[in-house]
């Protein structure tokens, strides 16, 4: 890293911020770090939010690298929080979000750059993930929309083509992506209040309400292990994505796009369905019930951001998947990339 935080010692800020939120992250936390040390790309500084973990592994890490900034805020913040504190201590031009059990490619950071100076008009953009367990598969190409509002990740367990075309994803995996500092900022970063799962989408989604477009990168790429420290279908991770996906969709849909919401409501009921015949339709009915009792912050929440909203229903729609088969099936559902935006006055 050839300009580190230096524990605020260095006075000239690095490119790029890669922020990494541990949690209970042991010994995915150190092989993160070490891919992050063979970077190609080395303008940029690591900071590390612990949430209150107790297995040691971000001190450790610290301990051991004077180049990481540990963050430690004495309270388990979630995903949401504890990139948004990264965030706003950060100096970077560009953040780039990382998980503890994702592991970079040695040109991850290289591919990025090169893809936002190719691009200026993008300030958003996402990586190819592969199943660290198994790179032949893809663990995600983006996140897609559907048109009813249930997002996915796009090729999840699909295997990986020779070749990924780039182009427009809806939004970016939190998981592993770049997005300018000074835009996360200003728009809040991730809402709280989902504390983690289904962030990453709702902030494509207002990056969309704003004009805003996701790009993927297919030569940035990580493998990654995906809810290490949570459980992929953990009582957890069941109750935050039920509860977060309608707070995701009540908080920005637009009304044009409204005649969706029976289609929502049984998917989320075929969902559910599908919960109880493996056996773990409790937590996630929890989830529904959850969002429901609380809807109100999302409902005020939904008034400010249609209000501030300068893209039209219609392009937001485009960026979503019109084809039941794609959720199904899992599908990667890459948009060609339309040309530079004019930035002339």
């Amino acid at each position: 890293m050839a300009r580190p935080i230096d524990n605020g010692k260095s006075d000239q800020a690095p490119l790029i911020s890669v922020i990494i939120v541990a949690y209970q992250s042991g010994p995915t936390l150190a092989r993160c770090l070490s891919h992050l040390r063979a970077q190609t790309f080395t303008d940029f500084e690591v900071l590390v939010v612990d949430n209150a973990s107790t297995d040691g592994a971000p001190q450790a890490v610290a301990a051991g690298d004077p180049d990481v900034c540990l963050i430690e805020p004495g309270v388990n913040l979630g995903f949401a929080a504890g990139n948004n504190l990264g965030a706003r201590q950060a100096r970077g031009r560009w953040l780039a979000l990382l998980n503890p059990d994702a592991f970079a490619r040695p040109d991850w950071l290289e591919q990025l750059v090169a893809a936002a100076e190719a691009r200026p008009d993008i300030r958003c953009f996402t990586s190819l993930q592969r199943d660290a367990a198994d790179p032949a598969l893809l663990d995600g190409t983006g996140d897609v929309m559907t048109v009813v509002g249930f997002p996915y990740r796009g090729g999840y367990h699909r295997p990986a083509p020779a070749v990924t075309p780039a182009g427009e994803a809806f939004s970016a995996c939190g998981a592993a992506m770049l997005i300018d500092r000074l835009l996360f900022l200003e728009i809040g970063g991730f809402d709280e209040r989902f504390f983690c799962y289904c962030e990453d989408v709702d902030l494509g989604y207002r990056l969309r309400l704003i004009g805003e477009a996701t790009h993927l990168v297919p030569k940035a790429e990580v493998a990654h292990i995906g809810s290490a420290s949570t459980g992929v279908r953990s009582d957890f991770a069941l109750f935050h994505g039920s509860r977060n996906r309608i707070w995701m969709f009540a908080k920005n849909t637009p009304a044009a796009l409204l005649w969706t919401l029976p289609l929502h409501g049984l998917a989320t009921f075929v969902l559910l369905l599908r919960h109880l015949s493996r056996g773990e339709a409790a937590p996630a009915w929890r989830g529904v019930l959850a969002a429901l009792k609380d809807l109100g912050p999302a409902l005020t929440e939904r008034r400010r951001l249609q209000a501030a909203r300068t893209a039209g229903a219609w392009d937001i729609a485009r960026a979503m998947t019109w084809n039941p088969l794609d959720l199904f099936g899992m599908r990667s559902v890459i948009k060609p990339p339309k040309g530079p935006r004019s930035t002339a006055a």
